[in-house]
């Protein structure tokens, strides 16, 4: 059972390690993943408030040159407007800037020939066109990403005081996102540090507070499995544990109140259930006697006669009938009361051989044999005891075979079991237990004999368990019984 708890409580303990271990990788692994999206978040808004700000500015400046220009504010004029201005605009902001008309062509440009990684943007295509016309705010931002690149187009209108459309204002604007790259390099390469040294320090608490966790709950665990109905069972005490530790604590603890009180009870109500079928059977084993020496005592009042020359033997007979009766009571009072004291052990050292032996000295049949795998097995117990329980076992034995067998046998044997018991056979070549009674053979008062109370078997059970051994039979109809004790050695 120790080595059976030693396997789940290691296999407990490694899941719980797993499991911690588990938890802080996934969580780390989470919040890596969390602030890489945190940075490309803050990356992406920070271009399009760049992109914003600029175009906003770049707005104000094209009113301020429209406002102060000697031109009609017409589509045809804008290349005259912004021939010269264009490249003080994109000086200014450091930007390219694109006008096209409201048909989408390019009509002047900070760059004589504007080309993003050689594709040739002089016209704006048919759907930005209508996403621009369309759109509430009349503006646009087109996303591109070319060879690795992400480049975003700034598209709106030029409108003249009264909110009248001229053209389209494109501001192209690719993304620097060195700054962020290195920022999250070196971010990375930080989180890896500290992750590879609080993973150290979780391995390490993992491996204590699964230790910790699987103790007590191993602690719980064998006070269950020792837990018994018929037995004193130990309270569980522990001053420093989890809430849900003390939870099943205190549960274990309510249980084993509760289950002694229980057994209080039955062992209460079993033991009277024992005594009043036991009353109701030396009353029944006196009534048998009883009867036959009212018939006795009536019959010679009838026939007594003084004058008869036969009186004494008359007399005699009588007295006889009487004894005999009155040995059954006898017998029966003294099996009850064997049987109901129980007198307490005292135990002695002895060789358990030698006192065995000592028992079977009382027996005249020569068809009793005797086998030790050892000439000497010390122990302690109460001799008495052992030779009771020989000789009840024994005279079992020699009851359970047939007048008609020709050849009788008895065999007592004894051997050590381990080092912790010694094993004692008692077999017959008798006629069996048969199969419909054996499950009642140890219980008091059952006996398929036609004498006595059977309480024999009940007595040497009782024995055997007060020492904490075991006793149990194998039998076979027609061949023989064989009852094996086994009991504990105490030094």
């Amino acid at each position: 059972m120790t080595k059976g708890f030693s396997i789940q409580n290691s296999s407990l303990r490694f899941r719980i390690f797993i499991s911690m271990i588990f938890l802080t990788l996934v969580s780390s692994v989470l919040i890596g993943i969390v602030a890489v999206y945190q940075f490309k978040e803050e990356a992406k808004d920070y271009h399009q408030d760049r992109l914003l700000r600029k175009e906003n500015s770049i707005n104000e400046h094209v009113k301020f040159v429209l406002d102060n220009t000697s031109y009609p504010l017409t589509t045809e004029n804008l290349p005259l407007i912004f021939k010269e201005k264009i490249h003080e605009l994109s000086t200014i902001h450091s930007t390219q800037i694109n006008i096209h008309d409201l048909d989408g062509n390019l009509i002047v440009s900070s760059k004589g020939n504007f080309k993003v990684d050689g594709n040739n943007q002089a016209k704006i295509s048919d759907i930005i066109l209508k996403i621009i016309r369309s759109s509430p705010q009349k503006r646009f931002v087109d996303l591109r990403l070319l060879n690795g690149y992400r480049f975003r187009s700034a598209y709106n209108y030029i409108e003249d005081n009264q909110f009248k459309p001229l053209g389209i204002i494109n501001l192209p604007y690719k993304e620097e996102t060195e700054f962020y790259d290195a920022e999250m390099q070196n971010f990375l390469i930080r989180f890896g540090q500290i992750f590879a040294f609080v993973f150290l320090i979780a391995i390490v608490l993992a491996y204590f507070l699964s230790s910790y966790i699987t103790k007590n709950i191993q602690l719980i665990s064998e006070k269950i499995q020792r837990t018994q109905l018929y037995k004193k069972n130990e309270r569980i005490s522990i001053a420093y544990a989890s809430q849900e530790i003390l939870t099943l604590i205190n549960a274990y603890n309510t249980m084993v109140d509760q289950l002694e009180e229980s057994a209080k009870k039955l062992a209460q109500s079993e033991r009277e259930h024992a005594w009043r079928e036991m009353a109701k059977q030396v009353a029944h084993e006196i009534k048998n006697p009883l009867t036959p020496m009212r018939l006795t005592v009536q019959s010679f009042e009838r026939r007594f006669n003084p004058e008869d020359p036969n009186i004494r033997e008359k007399l005699k007979d009588y007295s006889n009938t009487l004894i005999q009766q009155i040995d059954t009571m006898t017998s029966v009072a003294s099996a009850f009361s064997n049987f109901a004291s129980m007198p307490a052990q005292e135990n002695e050292t002895l060789n358990i051989v030698e006192t065995v032996q000592l028992a079977l000295d009382i027996f005249n049949e020569d068809y009793i044999t005797f086998e030790s795998t050892e000439e000497e097995i010390i122990t302690t117990f109460d001799r008495t005891q052992i030779i009771r329980i020989i000789n009840n076992l024994v005279k079992n034995a020699i009851q359970a075979i047939p007048e008609y067998e020709p050849f009788p046998s008895v065999q007592v044997k004894i051997y050590r079991k381990g080092a912790s018991y010694v094993c004692i056979e008692v077999k017959d070549n008798g006629s069996g237990i048969p199969t419909e009674i054996r499950e009642r053979v140890f219980e008091p008062q059952f006996t398929t004999k036609s004498s006595g109370m059977g309480l024999g078997l009940a007595m040497i059970k009782n024995m055997v368990e007060s020492y904490g051994g075991t006793i149990h039979f194998e039998t076979v109809v027609d061949k023989g019984t064989t009852f094996y004790v086994k009991l504990p050695i105490t030094n």
